[in-house]
């Protein structure tokens, strides 16, 4: 018998890469965890640090470098070789990549090699779809400020500097002319210096799409694309696109519009994405939706709890089902709406001490939480990104309540600040705490 033959009669194996924080990750784990545990299935998680809240859900922890690309796919394919894997299944932007690639060696349901490659690189992704017919912006990869200033007078101005390969806006930079652009370039390039896999040091300067933005989070099983739930999202001003809110709507129409879901389906065709879950930013511009770029994760900014709270649908459950090559079930069980708020300092600040509100504080108020522990010291752009100190969750059964709900909410967070010495702006970038999504 075949060392893959004995692997084969061991009980299956679902591996899942990097637990996340608990804040924002039990939701998914636990149904996941009582979805494999009821179909036979061993849970094997492999991460960056020792495990805490995570041995309630795993049968099995493997502590490895998972940021480290030779020691992640050493650590997997260690486990392949005393494990039967029937899937594997990663949330963590900087690990996609690695992920994906991992899947496809072993032969389990996953993006695809081509599909991953095609959602992490977004400069990939912008030739995939214009090759594809799809209307995209104009956009260039830059390497230098003399390209990116040659790129943005050949697409015209105004323009986006972005990263190749980061998450969460970080790096992201309006520019309306060319006396803009120089500081626009270096905030981009100094974000993407941090990213440690293939795509680093290098940034796209883009069209800048008008309009407002929303994403879709989607299922793909066997290529076809199965649409979740669909967030709107509220950003900062220009020129940074910070995320501070995101609202979910259970019977929001554009779930419904052909337009917008033939733009989806073709992109994920397009891609080569055959399995998975993915979340896709798009710009609802005055020629019709734009898709800014697809993640081959959930959401993060907890937009599938979002959609969990307004639709029903239970995200942990769908990610177990494609991750082991099972057609999801997407019927919404009920219909709500939810919506989640950041709250950002008004300027750089030292965080001392956070007060939340509780649910019976504000009507509608499901949850909220901190960001950031006291002594975090908060940036915002362009010396820092993600200047979170806390958010709140409200539900309602309309989005103008909603909304409402979140303004009351989070105007009952009391924080007490110290002021704090300018960034230093030769500084290296620093990855905001929590962006790679581990607890400390």
């Amino acid at each position: 018998m075949t060392e893959h033959q004995e692997n084969a009669a061991e009980p299956g194996t679902l591996l899942v890469i990097g637990s996340g924080l608990k804040e924002y990750r039990e939701y998914l784990v636990g149904p996941m965890s009582r979805r494999a545990r009821a179909a036979g299935l061993e849970l094997l998680l492999v991460n960056n640090l020792r495990p805490t809240w995570q041995r309630e859900y795993f049968d099995e922890i493997v502590v490895a470098d998972v940021f480290d690309t030779a020691t992640m796919n050493a650590t997997v394919r260690g486990i392949a070789a005393r494990k039967h894997i029937v899937g594997l299944l990663c949330w963590d932007e900087p690990l996609v990549l690695d992920a994906g690639l991992l899947a496809a060696e072993l032969g389990v349901p996953g993006l695809s090699e081509r599909g991953v490659r095609g959602v992490r690189d977004k400069e990939r992704t912008r030739s995939v779809l214009t090759a594809a017919g799809q209307r995209q912006p104009g956009f260039a990869l830059t390497a230098d400020l003399a390209e990116a200033r040659a790129a943005a007078e050949r697409i015209g101005y105004p323009v986006v500097l972005k990263p190749r390969a980061m998450g969460a806006s970080i790096g992201v930079v309006f520019a309306g002319d060319a006396a803009e652009l120089d500081a626009a370039f270096a905030t981009a390039l100094a974000a993407s210096q941090v990213d440690p896999g293939p795509y680093r040091a290098s940034v796209i300067v883009e069209e800048y799409a008008g309009g407002p933005e929303i994403s879709v989070d989607g299922a793909v099983h066997k290529g076809e694309y199965l649409p979740l739930f669909l967030a709107r999202k509220y950003s900062s001003d220009e020129p940074y696109f910070e995320e501070v809110g995101h609202i979910v709507d259970a019977a929001d129409p554009l779930l419904s519009d052909p337009r917008l879901l033939a733009v989806l389906a073709d992109a994920h065709r397009a891609l080569g994405v055959e399995d998975g879950i993915t979340h896709t930013e798009l710009r609802l511009t005055d020629r019709g939706p734009l898709i800014v770029e697809v993640n081959g994760r959930l959401g993060g900014d907890l937009i599938p709890l979002l959609g969990r709270i307004a639709t029903g649908i239970e995200p942990g459950e769908v990610l177990f089902d494609v991750a082991v090559g099972r057609r999801p079930d997407i019927a919404p069980t009920r219909s709500a709406v939810a919506g989640i708020r950041f709250g950002y300092p008004e300027q750089d600040c030292r965080l001392e001490e956070l007060t939340l509100p509780k649910p019976a504080d504000s009507p509608g108020l499901v949850h909220a939480a901190p960001m950031a522990p006291p002594g975090t010291v908060l940036r915002l752009p362009p010396g820092g990104y993600l200047a979170r100190h806390s958010f709140v969750i409200c539900e309602a059964d309309t989005v103008a309540v909603c909304e409402q709900r979140l303004i009351d909410a989070a105007a009952l967070v009391d924080l007490a600040v110290s002021p704090v010495e300018p960034a230093d702006p030769e500084a290296p970038f620093a990855m905001p705490a929590g962006l790679l999504d581990v607890d400390r």
